[in-house]
């Protein structure tokens, strides 16, 4: 039922846009017959939006991986710098939900450790929308910050890194299935914030897959029963993820293709010293606005990416053919 409610949202977006496009069109030859000047104006910025959207729609056809249309789950934690990445890990949560608030989406943050100074050490958000994992998915991997730290008395340069890894939303019809007995869970005392109950009572849960060695903690909500619930909601999604990479590195043996560790890799630097710049090592995609970029302003880099990785997945069709 939610594939049919997808498909038909999808259709209906289509349809009316084609229906607006006709009508315009007819009231744009009107107006022109008619020497109507104001009303040719503001029918060709409406003509011009409508392009906007196709394209956007067009850009959407091409997320058509298995989970793309899900919610996405990013985890962010802190990289070598000290006190700057913890701060440098608090900015790209930031960008991340900026960027959501910008698509009308929704983010939540599902967990959170704070850092020693400022910052925070790792977080957990969830961010609802369609295509959010699509989207998102190009955001895994190390992300690098070059800027004049504030943290440093003497202002010096500092290099700071982070880890930015996103998983699809799991639901209950996931192939991929966790075997109670294969859980060890933990709980103890949550730390930062959260209210005296948090503080005093054992709220926080560890919950560990001991065939996997997924380790997965949650101390935000108020009850045990809530972390438990994130937690394997958490949980799910890795082992959904983890499946996905297993088949895609069986897919690349069977093409002899080489398959590079996606988490060791730096994907992107943003410099804030002595220039003003964010590059996407993997496309080479660059822009001079890095403010706006860690504002949210991510869509560009986005389908960039996305892009090239449509482009390099016809080329390896053609060769395959030949």
């Amino acid at each position: 039922m939610r594939k049919l409610a997808a498909v038909r949202s999808e259709l209906k977006t289509w349809t009316d846009l084609s229906s607006n496009v006709a009508s315009t069109v007819e009231l744009f030859a009107l107006a022109v017959e008619e020497g109507d000047e104001s009303l040719g104006e503001q029918l060709a910025t409406d003509l011009a939006k409508f392009s906007k959207s196709v394209e956007s729609l067009e850009f959407e056809l091409q997320l058509s991986g298995e989970y793309d249309s899900r919610s996405a789950i990013l985890y962010v934690k802190q990289g070598a710098g000290g006190v700057d990445a913890q701060d440098w890990a608090e900015i790209l949560v930031r960008m991340y939900t900026r960027w959501a608030e910008r698509r009308g989406f929704h983010a939540e943050v599902l967990d959170q450790t704070p850092g020693d100074e400022a910052g925070i050490k790792s977080a957990t958000i969830k961010i609802d929308g369609k295509y959010a994992y699509g989207y998102l998915r190009s955001e895994r991997g190390v992300h690098r910050l070059v800027r004049l730290s504030p943290f440093d008395a003497d202002h010096r340069r500092h290099t700071s890194f982070a880890l930015v890894e996103v998983l699809p939303e799991a639901d209950e019809t996931e192939q991929v299935k966790i075997n109670p007995d294969d859980l060890r869970v933990d709980v103890f005392r949550a730390s930062g914030n959260g209210g005296q109950n948090v503080q005093k009572n054992s709220t926080a849960i560890r919950v560990t897959h001991l065939p996997t060695n997924i380790v997965v903690a949650v101390q935000n909500e108020r009850s045990q029963a809530q972390n438990r619930e994130v937690a394997m909601r958490i949980l799910l999604s890795r082992l959904v993820d983890l499946d996905m990479q297993q088949k895609a590195e069986e897919r690349a043996a069977l093409k002899g293709e080489h398959v590079s560790a996606e988490f060791g890799r730096q994907v992107r630097s943003y410099v804030q010293h002595p220039y003003q710049m964010v590059k996407d090592h993997r496309t080479d995609f660059q822009t001079g606005d890095a403010q706006a970029v860690l504002d949210g302003d991510l869509d560009d880099i986005l389908k960039s990416y996305l892009s090239s990785q449509v482009e390099s997945a016809s080329a390896s069709s053609e060769v395959g053919a030949n």
